[in-house]
């Protein structure tokens, strides 16, 4: 596998567990902590360049994330956290089990609370304080309602879904040139398990 982009800053050196994956495009840089099981996706970036950014065991932090902060902060997001696509952490707290939805944004100094759910693209301001156990949503993001143990129960297994990824990631993730036409009998990638929020809520759980 291509070398990680891994840099250090004023002598201090990023840190990753060796049972967390980090894709090759990620950057890394200084004062950056991956824990145990953690999987950060393509072009993911972690300037540990001012403040220190923390991933806690089981976390996820997946493509074109951003996570930065001010000297003397803590950007951290709690054990199992789910971060989407896309989203920006700056000098803010995701507690444990909390996700961060896809685009959404997180202020300086706020918290999220324990198995919350920020939605797509939500913008959450500056020192604001999320309770345990809600959604939400929104520009500025406000609290929608509690959530139901049917979304808490999704939550956690996608976040067991990118757990699994990070093994998958280390065991068979190799760099390969392409084919140059689809073979007749082409394989997919099968995940019965995994459905989409408004799937199940369809099925009715």
């Amino acid at each position: 596998m291509t070398s990680l982009r891994v840099y250090a800053i004023d002598g201090i050196v990023p840190v990753v567990d060796p049972t967390a994956y980090v894709h090759p495009s990620a950057v890394l840089i200084g004062d950056v902590i991956v824990g145990p099981g953690c999987y950060v996706g393509p072009c993911a970036s972690l300037r540990g360049d001012f403040g220190r950014l923390i991933l806690e065991a089981g976390a996820n932090l997946q493509d074109t994330c951003v996570m930065h902060g001010f000297p003397g902060t803590d950007t951290v997001v709690g054990e199992n956290g789910h971060i989407g696509h896309g989203a920006v952490l700056h000098g803010c707290c995701v507690g444990r089990n909390a996700l961060v939805g896809m685009n959404a944004v997180i202020m300086d100094n706020a918290v999220i609370g324990e198995a919350s759910i920020i939605a797509a693209s939500a913008f959450v301001k500056a020192s604001e304080v999320v309770p345990d156990g809600v959604l939400v949503a929104g520009v500025p993001a406000k609290v929608i309602r509690p959530l139901s143990d049917e979304e808490m129960a999704w939550k956690a297994e996608g976040t067991k879904t990118y757990q699994d990824l990070t093994r998958r990631c280390l065991a068979t993730m190799v760099e390969t040139a392409p084919l140059v036409a689809m073979e007749a009998d082409r394989k997919r990638i099968v995940m019965p398990d995994v459905i989409p929020l408004t799937e199940l809520k369809k099925r009715g759980g």
